[in-house]
């Protein structure tokens, strides 16, 4: 253990990381060193960690209140007054409420973070859904300029130089901290994303972190034609390999597997998590196996090289990719390319398409977006650096032992991950007439404009609104993760039934389009100052069932249940690139609406199930590109 920094420690790491530019960062580092010795990246770690504050417990009252008011769209006057004595009870004075709400203060005092353990391990780690589709989202990038397989291993030896050059300014300390409204955002996140895996369990998995600043992990897995390889990506002296020993690397790869694997290991990841921690285990039994398991799990990250796919028009094309992307496209296309245990996958297909796949226990879509800003840049940069003449170890192939049980466990786990593929209905596409740009002119938020139509597009499909979450993130806070925003609220509900009533006029539509917007922007800032609904309600209910108590009834009531079961799960990813974020929805009666904004775009990708005969991603992305048109033609003079 490191003994505490002296005073003057802290001061250097302090003007380190909010005094200095990035550049006058970078310059001033190794004289950091020089003051701070081995002990730089814990006081700069300890700095950034020092400087965010622990995330607050919501007042009882208030969150309640809330709740009340987030329901009042959603049920009809009788239901909603049944629940408000419901509440009402569980808030009083001296009732069950203030009781727990005292013991998640007291949490709160003794722990990291007071609900991001409790929301992972109840979200994700007990979530017994396969990740595949269910839980990984996955993003795909613009397509680069290439068609082969010499060009996709060009690319993808740059991409690995990439991650390995940020992973190196994350263990050094040299990731500048980020920040949002002039406030750091905690940072914790960065370092989990390398050399960590989830690993399944038959009530509830666990995460494993492998990765160390100094000592840990030196290789990556890459697979190709269904089979795993480690590839070593530092020269004994620890330097990271040069691009052109990564590509002489990844074509002895390619040379080792002409031929696909008749079976594809990988695709046991993508059960049902209780099945495939059954099949873990019986892996496990076997020292082969468990050795070729374990050095996937530890690897830095995961390569996926795919194979090519069938030649779609381009109007399909970006459907395609993302879907490619998020589940490998089938048991004979490149799902046998995935270990979707793994935190960091990377694909890069021959036709050019790549993007990422990363699972959700360990990542949110900010750090990742931060990693993917970071490789698209240092792509662009030319390789200078001349690769030393030192004889590099062959690429180890990792090889399985296959019985009968794990025969059988492989043939059931491709029959499953066939239909669920076949049931998942994807849609991408690009809106094209106006981005961001069009609604901050109007000064309206973007992201509450974008909502709003989504919303408008639900209920010209289905006739009535639904629960919906949009994700918020509470990295302002130490061990943050996120909450929801939910929609619609009474002004939006209100907007929505106006609009197309031809006897309200034109201004008063536009009133209120702007009360709505604004009335979701409230609710954002609420969420992003911790302020949010959700995630204090779950941290009550996790606290009361931690006590041995039953579940409290507000929780039992029917409105909660209908509260929280949302149709439309969206998410913004607002990067610099035309990425495309996907994932499936949350219910089988609903939808999953992701969208990255540009200045004068959106793109959008939509997904839902086919067994749903209720829902349809087509219908509802042709809906929600007329509403977009529509709302922005309110705003443009009559003729």
């Amino acid at each position: 253990m490191i003994s505490k920094p002296r005073e003057k420690h802290v001061e250097a790491a302090k003007s380190y990381r909010e005094g200095l530019s990035k550049q006058e960062r970078a310059w001033n580092f190794d004289k950091l060193k020089l003051i701070c010795g081995k002990d730089l990246n814990e006081v700069v770690l300890r700095q950034a960690h020092s400087s965010v504050p622990p995330q607050p417990v919501p007042p009882l009252g208030q969150t309640l209140q809330r709740y009340l008011r987030a329901l009042e769209p959603l049920l009809p006057a009788d239901e909603l007054e049944h629940t408000h004595r419901i509440v009402q009870k569980f808030g009083c004075s001296g009732g069950l409420g203030e009781k727990l709400q005292r013991e998640l203060i007291k949490r709160a005092k003794h722990s990291h973070n007071w609900i991001s353990d409790w929301w992972v391990q109840w979200a994700y780690l007990e979530c017994r859904q396969p990740l595949a589709v269910h839980s990984n989202p996955a993003i795909s990038l613009p397509k680069r300029d290439f068609t082969d397989w010499r060009g996709q291993l060009v690319f993808a030896s740059k991409l690995i130089a990439g991650v390995l050059d940020f992973k190196a300014e994350v263990d050094s300390g040299k990731l500048v901290v980020e920040y949002m409204r002039g406030q750091p955002l905690c940072m914790e996140l960065f370092p989990q994303l390398f050399s960590s895996c989830r690993i399944p369990g038959p009530k509830h998995d666990h995460v494993v972190h492998y990765g160390r600043p100094r000592r840990g992990p030196a290789h990556i897995t890459v697979v190709r034609n269904y089979q795993f390889f480690q590839l070593d990506v530092y020269n004994s002296d620890g330097t990271p390999l040069t691009e052109s020993q990564i590509h002489a690397q990844l074509l002895r790869i390619r040379s080792q597997s002409w031929k696909t694997d008749k079976e594809p290991m990988g695709i046991l990841t993508s059960e049902h998590r209780h099945t495939w921690g059954q099949a873990y285990t019986r892996l496990l039994r076997d020292k082969i196996n468990k050795e070729s398991v374990r050095l996937i799990e530890k690897s830095i990250f995961t390569l996926c090289l795919d194979s090519p796919v069938m030649r779609i028009s381009d109007e399909k094309y970006s459907s395609r990719m993302a879907a490619q992307i998020l589940h490998g496209g089938g048991t004979y296309s490149n799902s046998g390319n995935r270990w979707f245990d793994k935190t960091l996958q990377f694909v890069v297909g021959e036709d050019g398409s790549w993007g990422l796949l990363y699972e959700h226990a360990t990542a949110e879509g900010p750090p990742i977006a931060t990693l993917l800003d970071h490789v698209l840049k240092y792509c662009k940069k030319p390789d200078r650096v001349r690769a030393p003449l030192i004889p590099l170890p062959m690429p180890k192939k990792l090889y399985f032992y296959i019985n009968s049980e794990i025969k059988w466990d492989l043939e059931m786990a491709k029959q499953n991950l066939d239909i669920l593929i076949n049931d998942l209905d994807i849609k991408c596409f690009n809106f094209q007439r106006f981005g961001k740009e069009f609604a901050k002119q109007l000064k309206l938020s973007p992201n509450s404009f974008i909502q709003l139509a989504i919303q408008l597009a639900y209920y010209r499909v289905h006739n009535e609104v639904c629960a919906a979450c949009d994700i918020a993130s509470l990295r302002m806070f130490r061990g943050g993760r996120t909450d929801y925003i939910r929609s619609p609220t009474n002004q939006m509900l209100s907007f929505i039934q106006a609009f197309d009533d031809d006897a309200v006029s034109r201004e008063a539509k536009v009133q209120l389009l702007r009360e709505a917007v604004d009335a979701y922007s409230i609710l954002t800032e609420q969420s992003l100052m911790g302020q949010g609904i959700d995630r204090h309600l779950l941290g009550l209910k996790l606290q009361a069932i931690e006590e041995g108590l039953s579940v409290p009834r507000i929780f039992m009531d029917t409105a909660y249940g209908l509260a929280t079961h949302w149709k439309l799960r969206t998410g913004q990813v607002p990067t610099i690139t035309d990425s495309v974020m996907c994932f499936g929805p949350l219910v089988p009666d609903g939808y999953a609406v992701c969208y990255n904004p540009q200045q004068d775009h959106v793109h959008f990708s939509i997904t839902a199930f086919n067994c749903c005969e209720e829902t349809n991603a087509e219908k509802l992305a042709l809906t929600l590109e007329r509403s977009l048109w529509d709302l922005q033609e309110l705003f443009l003079p009559s003729v």
